[in-house]
């Protein structure tokens, strides 16, 4: 009886163009068809004018139209601060003559253009909240275990556009955009599992209310796109194939205990297939009762140290670099904290 199943690749990537990984499991069989989403790490600051996640979004668009596919979802995340390797997280999905069994699930969802007045507000977390909700094959909410976004950001163009209309804004900050933007995204998701109480929600619980988060969102925020692109990933009995996904919340940046025991959950002497994380600037600018500079660096992004540092204590854990750890957790996960999500591949 036909089932779906997941594929899930980690590349290389020598720069943000550099197709060169993928091509290459074009060439060993993998239908570029059946690719659903890219996640990528790209080399850039991760800040407004991170142009390296729009030229690799570019390079992607373009690779897959000459293969004759569409529809992929482009999720580009800029920074790979300290030992973070840039790389590329490849996700597919095939309908197999294969009974259907316990194992990884993938969804994919795309939202209409945001108005750039709705950003960082209610009508965000909304749009989002029903984007969320895509049929992936997983029954039950708690199955599943992390929800990646890409969601706009406000530029000085838009924001001009939009004050020409007599539109008000959440704010003028194009950087302080992006936490709006990532904080109403990740409650998108937490109103959609269940997390959050979506009708009591106002305006101003969007970062400030920081007891209200979701335990499995990721929110990454790009100049590259005004809509949301979304994916989904748990597990499925209608799923089948050796992939299995679980998921822990880092209370803290060296919280290793916690993604320790969702890892010794999986299934015993499987391949890690990919890692998947967020990390702040605890506000309180302390961990663990000591003093961080985080939030004091006036040259470097709080967000930039968050993911060098969540970065080496994650691969200190998996003795791997190209992690796709993403920083900027408003709302994902308690403060200071994040989730993280661990793919592996079970022994056939």
């Amino acid at each position: 009886m036909p089932s779906l199943r997941a594929h899930v690749y980690r590349v290389a990537a020598q720069g943000p163009d550099d197709t060169s990984g993928v091509e290459a499991l074009f060439a060993a069989g993998l239908a570029a068809k059946n690719v659903v989403a890219i996640l990528g790490k790209t080399e850039g600051n991760g800040c407004v004018n991170d142009f390296s996640r729009g030229y690799a979004t570019r390079s992607f668009e373009t690779l897959f139209r000459q293969h004759g596919a569409d529809g992929v979802s482009l999720v580009m995340s800029g920074g790979t601060e300290g030992a973070l390797s840039p790389h590329w997280t490849v996700f597919a999905r095939e309908v197999v003559d294969a009974p259907a069994e316990r194992a990884l699930a993938i969804g994919v969802a795309r939202t209409p253009s945001l108005p750039a007045q709705h950003l960082g507000r209610r009508e965000q977390v909304l749009l989002v909240a029903e984007a969320v909700r895509v049929d992936a094959g997983i029954d039950d909410p708690s199955d599943v275990h992390f929800v990646q976004i890409k969601c706009p950001l406000l530029t000085l163009s838009r924001i001009s556009a939009a004050e020409a209309e007599g539109k008000t804004l959440a704010t003028r900050d194009t950087l302080k955009s992006m936490g709006l933007s990532r904080g109403a995204s990740a409650l998108g998701v937490a109103v959609a599992l269940g997390e959050v109480d979506g009708g009591t929600l106002r305006d101003t619980d969007i970062c400030y209310s920081h007891e209200l988060f979701s335990h499995r969102a990721s929110a990454s925020a790009g100049v590259e796109l005004t809509d949301h692109e979304i994916i989904v990933l748990g597990m499925s009995d209608r799923w089948s194939g050796p992939l299995a996904i679980d998921h822990a919340v880092m209370r803290d940046a060296v919280d290793v205990a916690a993604v320790r025991e969702a890892y010794e959950r999986l299934p015993a002497n499987s391949r890690l297939a990919a890692v998947l994380a967020k990390a702040e600037p605890d506000p309180t600018g302390k961990i663990r009762g000591k003093r961080h500079t985080m939030l004091d660096d006036s040259d470097i992004s709080g967000t930039r140290h968050a993911r060098a540092f969540v970065g080496g204590v994650l691969a200190g854990l998996f003795g791997i670099t190209d992690l796709y750890v993403s920083g900027g957790a408003e709302h994902q996960g308690p403060p200071g904290g994040g989730p993280v999500a661990i793919i592996v591949e079970k022994e056939h």
